[in-house]
């Protein structure tokens, strides 16, 4: 090969390599889902995923297999940065505009239920990775009809509990106090939990009863629950899982100042180029000798 050849080789695998540090996207390290009030997904994967109990888990099931129920710790998007109801479409808020998720949406009343209480309330919520976040609970208001899919408007604004979430967790949970207003029959606990570090933001919905209503009692899973189902988990905590849209890059331009997630992509991207450079002027130098 000639030197010039061989010169042009190099630019080629030196421009793949910054090729591939620019669209190597950030990696997905949040996941996890409301025990306390247990979500849907939750309760149903609580069941179990191949004989579930009740009839809505049956029909989810029926409707769009197990891998949902196995997947219980990701109901998110990629992308989202904040723009919750600008993405998601009212009646969609359960699954979170996923068709992974779509039966989550389901307007039924017989999704099982946590009894709940006006007052103070202690949220729990099992991540199987923590990551610096604002985690947030809304109540439906008053008068909800339960047999009509979720709207936004359907949402009271006050949040019912606020947590920022850490970069550790409690031996796998959040837990974190809030306040659950006067309400009567069914509701339902709708969680936003949006990465700081990350576009990626995820969601949730918790089934309730106030008062006497009757419901079938929905139960988290046990830890014995999560691990036996984690070798049918498509969910990767190095990636974006079963996302249908790839992750969106977090720009420079979009990096506070200083920020130390942009400062060591562009560190490791330097080096990465270097090393790559290295190598082939090394290998070009022993073939010219």
């Amino acid at each position: 090969m000639s030197s010039a050849r061989r010169r042009l080789a190099a630019a080629s695998v030196v421009a793949s390599a910054a090729t591939l540090m620019t669209l190597t996207p950030t990696p997905a390290s949040a996941h996890g889902s409301v025990f306390g009030p247990v979500s849907r997904v939750s309760a149903c994967f609580a069941e179990g995923p191949e004989a579930p109990k009740s009839q809505v888990c049956k029909d989810l099931v029926a409707d769009s297999g197990t891998q949902p129920l196995y997947d219980w710790n990701e109901v998110n998007i990629a992308n989202a940065d904040g723009r919750h109801q600008e993405i998601i479409p009212d009646g969609k808020l359960c699954s979170a505009n996923r068709e992974k998720y779509r039966a989550l949406d389901w307007a039924r009343t017989d999704w099982p239920a946590t009894a709940v209480a006006a007052g103070s309330y202690d949220f729990n919520v099992r991540v199987t990775a923590p990551h610096l976040g604002t985690m947030t609970m809304y109540i439906t208001k008053e008068g909800f009809d339960p047999t009509q899919p979720l709207k936004w408007s359907d949402l009271d604004p006050t949040p019912v509990g606020t947590y920022a979430t850490p970069r550790t967790s409690d031996n796998g949970y959040y837990n974190f106090t809030g306040a659950l207003p006067d309400r009567t029959g069914r509701h339902i606990v709708y969680k936003v939990w949006q990465r700081h570090d990350s576009p990626e933001a995820f969601y949730g919905c918790s089934d309730v009863t106030f008062g006497t209503a009757a419901a079938a009692k929905a139960k988290a899973p046990t830890e014995g629950k999560i691990e036996a189902g984690t070798e049918r988990s498509s969910v990767s905590h190095h990636g974006h899982g079963g996302d249908e849209q790839p992750p969106a890059l977090v720009s420079a331009s979009s990096q506070p100042a200083g920020s130390p997630l942009a400062s060591s992509m562009a560190w490791a991207g330097g080096a990465a180029l270097f090393a790559v450079g290295a190598l082939l002027f090394g290998r070009n130098r022993r073939r010219e000798s």
